[in-house]
Order: C-alpha cells, then structure tokens, then sequence
C-alpha cells in the first residue's frame, strides 16, 4: 500500500492565508499531514484557510518583517508538535503603484520610468518583505530543524529575478535575493539533513496577480505558450521539493514558469 508523501508529519505554510501558499497548505493536508501551520500577516485569511484543513489546521498572525513574531510562531509549533518537517515560505509582495506606472507607459507610448521616482521606503518594504522575510523564516525552520537532523524547507522566488521585468527593479532585485540566499543556506543545510530548494513561478493567479492592471496582465499572459498558471498548479511544484522524492535535489531553482524562457 502507497503512504501519502507528508503522512503524520508537521508543516508550516508562511503565507498561506492566500495564493500559492493556501493551496499548498491544503495539497499539504490533504496527502497525509497530521498539522499544517498556516501563518499569515492576515489573520483572517490564516484562519479561513486552517478551518479548511478539519483537524491539522492551525492558524496564526505573523509578520515576516519581524524577526520576533517569526522565531515566536516557529517555537509555538515546536513545542506543540516536539518538531517541524516541512516548511514552505511564500509570503511576498509586489508593488501596485510600480504597476500601476508600468500602464500609464503602454498607454502613452512613453518609455517606461519606475527608477527615478521608487522612494526609498517603497524600496525598502519589498525588500523588508521578500528578502529579510525569508532570512528571517529560513533562520527559524533551520534552527528548528537542526536538532531532529531532518527537514524540507521551501520559498517561493520568481522568474522575474531571470527574465527581469521592465519598471519593477525592487520586485526582481529582491526575488534574485531569495534565490541566491537560498541556495546559499541550502549548501549550509544539507549537512544537518535539511533540504532547501525554491521554485521560480511565471505569472500565476492569485489574489496579488489580481492587482495587476489588465493590460499589464494580458502582456504577461501572452508572454509565454502558457497563460497565468493556477496556483494549485504551483503547490504541485512545491510539494515536490518538499516531499521525499526531492531527497537528491538541493539548492535547485524550480523554474516554474509554463516554459517562457530556459536558464
């Protein structure tokens, strides 16, 4: 008889009150984890989510720009469950104004001018979000791994840190980060019997795709053979690194992008 890949283990879904991380908190759950911590910046939608999950789901608020909140909700799920198995990272944030200036271009026909108006502070909050959120969960997972010298630990970068996005220099700047930081712990990781990997989406629909004015949609959509992937379609990708069929793979870049470009 063939076991369902996460059965009876613990799993921590940072960003899953949405998107791509919602839907791998329930592929999650639904192939065998006995408790799925969903962690989310918005409670509600952490909650909606774990009450979806019947009795493996936990929900929590959680910051990922705060170091304190992160290490707090990772020690909570340790001293419940006596350990962590998998842990999959995709909070993140894009920039709408940024979007929004990309629109005001294609419209006008006037070359696109992001750079010289983002404010440091917008700068500064995709980064907050993206990279230091990441260090800040990759920190905790593998410090909370390190004792039972197992674990699969996965984040979410992006494509566009490949196939870089004309006006949205902080987005791929900070997905470029993810990886390469990931990679880096990845190699650390290993010797403790922790696999990390990340997966590079193309466009995918989510709430944040939502955003997006239409027409910068309906360039990214026509960008590739592949429209807007599912986000369901994404969870198949990170529950793969995370599983134990994975085992071999370390430090990889998952491009997950419907074959828009090849690296």
């Amino acid at each position: 008889m063939t076991h369902p890949r996460f059965q009876d283990q613990v799993a921590v879904v940072v960003g899953g009150g949405s998107g791509i991380g919602a839907a791998v908190a329930r592929r999650l759950a639904a192939e065998g984890c006995a408790a799925v911590h969903v962690l989310d910046v918005v409670l509600a939608g952490a909650e909606g989510v774990s009450c979806s999950l019947g009795g493996a789901g936990f929900a929590a608020a959680v910051d990922v720009t705060e170091s304190e909140q992160v290490d707090a909700a990772f020690a909570e799920v340790v001293g419940r469950h006596g350990r962590i198995d998998v842990v999959v990272h995709a909070a993140g944030i894009d920039d709408p104004e940024a979007k929004g200036r990309i629109l005001q271009a294609q419209a006008s026909g006037e070359p696109v001018d992001v750079t010289t108006s983002l404010t440091d502070e917008a700068w500064r909050r995709v980064m907050a979000v993206n990279l230091d959120g990441t260090f800040h969960v990759l920190r905790a997972a593998v410090r909370s791994m390190r004792p039972a010298g197992a674990g699969r630990i996965v984040t979410v970068g992006s494509s566009a840190a490949f196939d870089t996005l004309v006006g949205y220099p902080h987005y791929a700047a900070s997905k470029a980060g993810v990886h390469a930081l990931t990679q880096s712990v990845a190699k650390e990781a290993i010797a403790f019997g922790i696999g990390v990997n990340t997966v590079a989406p193309g466009p995918v629909d989510t709430p944040m795709a939502a955003r997006t004015p239409a027409a910068v949609r309906q360039a990214l959509a026509a960008s590739g053979a592949v429209g807007y992937a599912s986000a369901e379609e994404l969870a198949d990708s990170i529950c793969y690194l995370a599983s134990p069929g994975a085992s071999n793979v370390v430090g990889a870049v998952l491009l997950s992008n419907g074959g828009r470009f090849t690296v």
